[in-house]
């Protein structure tokens, strides 16, 4: 996770969420984004 630029985890994230992948998985990613503060970006959260 270390390795993933904050740019490249938030995408994947909103991927992971986008295509419904495994709930861990997401997990995993919120708590690395929320290790680093990084918040959600108003311009990708989509309805």
């Amino acid at each position: 996770m270390e390795l993933l630029s904050d740019e490249l985890l938030e995408d994947t994230y909103f991927a992971a969420v986008q295509f419904e992948l495994e709930p861990e998985f997401i997990y995993m990613l919120q708590l690395e984004m929320k290790r680093r503060k990084l918040g959600l970006r108003e311009d990708r959260v989509t309805a």
